[in-house]
């Protein structure tokens, strides 16, 4: 009866820890759509366990921002905050530039050869379109680039905004998938950069215009959504 959990990201952990990994899996993979609600009794059902470990799972999703609750109806998905999102893209283009920077004169023929099959990968799924799928495959790649990064405090920093990123269950690809074609692109010009021992400040600048890329396309459809009809 746990598989469906497991399946959803662990098999290990009690049953509350369980529920917790398949609900926020949910949530973030948009299976849950913001505005949801969250019914108890059901979810136990379909992950075969009690109440109690998914009560105790939606409570700790609520202290992350995941859930909220509402009178008369109960526990439901939380919206994204645009504003959130803006900010966490803004800074993590500076911190993500720099840690990109300084990591270039660390980064081997192996990791680049490891980022170019990750781009790869990201380039196929560009075919079948699945913007969470091409989200990760982002985050796979990106972490090869920053991860030599022999600054701890700016390094930490990066990782806290991925995770903000996560929590926000943010797939701006999913907004704007024109800008994966683009995000591919931009990838390979990075690499070359790298491994042609381009300077520090034309790294940064890169990695930074590469951020700020995606979220200026992201402001650019928000935009255009409050005024059209959304196209599906």
């Amino acid at each position: 009866m746990t598989e469906t959990v497991t399946a959803a990201g662990t098999s290990t952990g009690s049953k509350s820890e369980q529920a917790y990994a398949a609900v926020k899996a949910r949530i973030i993979d948009g299976a849950y759509s913001p505005g949801y609600r969250l019914v108890l009794a059901k979810i136990a059902e379909d992950l075969g366990v009690s109440v109690v470990p998914v009560r105790e799972a939606i409570r700790r999703l609520e202290a992350e921002g995941l859930v909220k609750f509402e009178r008369n109806v109960g526990a439901t998905v939380s919206g994204i905050d645009p504003t959130e999102y803006l900010y966490t893209m803004q800074t993590l283009s500076i911190i993500e530039g720099a840690a990109t920077a300084l990591s270039a004169p660390l980064i081997g023929e192996a990791d680049i050869a490891r980022a170019r099959a990750v781009n790869a990968e990201m380039r196929d799924c560009l075919q079948h379109f699945d913007p969470v799928r091409f989200t990760q495959l982002n985050q796979d790649f990106h972490s090869v680039l920053f991860e030599h990064c022999p600054n701890p405090h700016i390094l930490d920093l990066v990782h806290r905004g991925w995770n903000r990123l996560a929590a926000l269950r943010s797939s701006t690809f999913r907004f704007v998938p024109g800008r994966a074609h683009q995000s591919v692109d931009e990838h390979e010009a990075l690499l070359r950069l790298i491994e042609t021992g381009a300077s520090a400040d034309d790294i940064e600048k890169a990695a930074r215009l590469h951020r700020s890329a995606t979220l200026d396309a992201y402001l650019a459809q928000a935009a255009a959504t409050d005024h059209h009809t959304p196209q599906q």
